[in-house]
């Protein structure tokens, strides 16, 4: 038992010296720490200053076995301090960056930091109930001084080993805590530079869309506003308009930047579209910029809950959503990028123009299909395509859809290749069963170029990417111009 109580006295004083240290270093982040937790303002100044020495006092009187109890009783109050302080923001649903260790591990207070604390507890009062009855263990110095030269020297060399250990730990945290630093401003930069570095590469070479698929279920989640209110995803979406959601984060400089447009946005264009933040960090500092700018719907996560499950790895960045909750776009990064999608939105569409004519060159369709890749009509050359105009809601496309699958399995002899062009929503068009390729078109853009006006209805595009028919409508002629000389039911 009392080789047990001298490990715990002198794992104690090593943390509460190591704690001190670090606050006094970090007076700063020590201070901010403990208003965060519920402290008022005023006292954060000299507790910042008194909490530190507290700490550095409690491991020096742990050291020696005639101060040894009271410093386990000074060890047992603190931390009894911190693990209530630490349940009641926790039960709150809030998470503070403890700064128990100053720079050296500055770490929201979780359920870890909670656990950690209570073993630290539960040592500190076997120390106090032992020393309550007079035994808190040998003397550190004199239980080294006993030893014999040869068990010394492995000692002194040990007690280094660990030293070096703890500065090399020390080191690497601030590597990492500098390439984060590097990070954030790697990331600023190409905000203000307006690029966008959600495009990766597949193992093929070619890019892909960062963000879930368009035309998958958007993620649903739940998250507190600015006043204690919860919004949930689907509260965004009574009001039946398009939703965009902008990741930001009160430390990201572009994302204050741009919070003047958005809180303009919000004003000008609620009649087009509902803009959301989806930010972090601590409520009032969101709820300052948010009246600052007039900003509405700012939702809190907890962490990156939301940002992870849209598949978002930075800010700002934005995704945007349909009136039916489906993903609307891929992950954009960057204040030209979400300038750019809020524009092509609210902007006033012109007139499409129309290509009725055969042997005009088939005007461009580029939409994004069913898996979330765009899809160009270009990609078609070479051999005739037939481009169908669809629209899973409508009934005669629906009488059709046992004929065209059945023509997709057993095509007729130099039956042209389909590309499906749809309204509705990805999950209804996966429902289909189709094989072919399914695009989104949910505002019928590309049937009006074509000089389409209704579904089903078809034209045909010959290898050269010229119109080689005219608009077929009804599903007897669209199966027509497919090679199937048999009228349906």
């Amino acid at each position: 038992m009392e080789a047990i109580l001298l490990i715990a006295r002198l794992l104690l004083a090593g943390i509460f010296a190591m704690a001190g240290v670090a606050k006094l270093a970090d007076s700063e982040g020590s201070r901010q720490a403990i208003t965060d937790f519920g402290a008022p303002k005023v006292l954060a100044a000299p507790l910042g200053l008194l909490l530190p020495l507290t700490e550095l006092a409690v491991a020096s009187a742990l050291i020696s076995t005639s101060t040894a109890l009271w410093g386990a009783v000074g060890a047992l109050g603190l931390l009894l301090v911190f693990v209530a302080g630490i349940s009641a923001n926790l039960a709150r649903g809030r998470k503070p960056d403890c700064h128990c260790f100053g720079q050296l591990h500055p770490a929201p207070a979780g359920w870890k930091t909670l656990a950690r604390n209570g073993v630290l507890t539960a040592m500190a009062g076997l120390v106090v109930w032992q020393g309550w009855n007079g035994n808190v263990g040998p003397s550190a110095l004199a239980w080294l001084g006993a030893l014999p030269a040869t068990q010394l020297l492995i000692s002194a060399s040990g007690v280094v080993v660990l030293v070096l250990l703890a500065g090399q730990w020390w080191f690497l945290l601030h590597l990492l805590g500098q390439n984060g630093r590097l990070l954030v401003r790697v990331e600023a930069l190409e905000a203000r530079l307006g690029l966008d570095p959600v495009a990766v590469p597949s193992a093929n070479g070619a890019k892909q869309a960062a963000g879930l698929p368009v035309g998958s279920q958007a993620p649903p989640f739940s998250l507190e506003g600015l006043h204690g209110e919860t919004l949930a995803l689907e509260s965004l979406r009574s009001a039946g308009k398009p939703i965009l959601l902008l990741f930001t984060d009160p430390g990201c400089g572009p994302c204050t930047a741009m919070l003047p447009e958005i809180g303009r946005w919000q004003e000008e264009h609620s009649d087009k579209l509902t803009i959301s933040l989806v930010s972090r960090g601590k409520v009032e500092e969101n709820r300052a910029k948010a009246q600052e700018h007039g900003l509405t719907n700012v939702l809190l996560q907890a962490d990156s809950e939301v940002s992870e499950a849209y598949q978002v790895s930075g800010t700002p960045s934005v995704v945007l959503l349909t009136p039916d909750g489906e993903v609307g776009s891929a992950v954009m990064g960057g204040p030209k990028a979400i300038r750019s999608i809020v524009g092509d939105i609210v902007k006033p569409q012109p007139p499409i123009p129309v290509t009725k004519r055969v042997g005009d060159q088939a005007p461009e369709v580029k939409l994004p299909a069913l898996g979330g890749d765009t899809v160009e009509l270009e990609e078609y050359r070479g051999e005739e395509t037939l481009v169908l105009f669809w629209n899973p809601g409508c009934g005669f496309c629906q009488q059709m859809l046992p004929d065209l699958k059945e023509w997709e399995e057993n095509p007729p002899e130099g039956a042209p290749k389909l590309l499906v062009v749809s309204a509705g929503t990805g999950e209804s068009n996966r429902q289909m069963g189709l094989n072919s390729t399914v695009v989104l078109d949910q505002q019928f853009a590309a049937g009006r170029t074509f000089g389409a006006t209704g579904t089903p209805s078809a034209v045909l595009v010959d290898a050269e990417g010229k119109v080689a028919s005219e608009v077929a409508v009804g599903a007897a002629a669209v199966l027509g111009l497919a090679g199937v000389s048999r009228p349906t039911a």
